[in-house]
């Protein structure tokens, strides 16, 4: 077994997942909310909202516990939450480098 290369993957894993864990909280803190009357669209984005906390939260346990794969993928989920409400106009998010955004 080489644990030269496992190391690397540990190292490679940890970065990947703090990297992660950074853009999503400056995405989430960047996004305003575009319905702003109560509506049907308005539950859509305060679930979108949730959704994306609660894998935050999910992924910073899991990287507390040591199971970073997992932190990765909660983080990975969260930030597709966000994204997917900017790209659809629940969130008004401007950053090119942060979210998929129409042209």
């Amino acid at each position: 077994m080489n644990t030269n290369k496992n190391k690397n993957e540990i190292a490679n894993l940890e970065e990947y997942t703090q990297k992660y864990k950074k853009l999503l909280k400056i995405a989430i803190e960047t996004i305003k909310p575009n319905i702003v009357n109560e509506s049907h669209f308005k539950n859509i984005s305060d679930d979108f909202f949730s959704m994306a906390n609660n894998y935050l939260k999910d992924g910073e346990t899991l990287e507390k516990k040591g199971d970073l794969t997992r932190a990765l993928a909660s983080y990975s989920y969260a930030y597709a939450w966000i994204d997917a409400g900017v790209r659809i106009g629940l969130f008004y998010g401007t950053d090119r480098k942060l979210f998929t955004l129409y042209k």
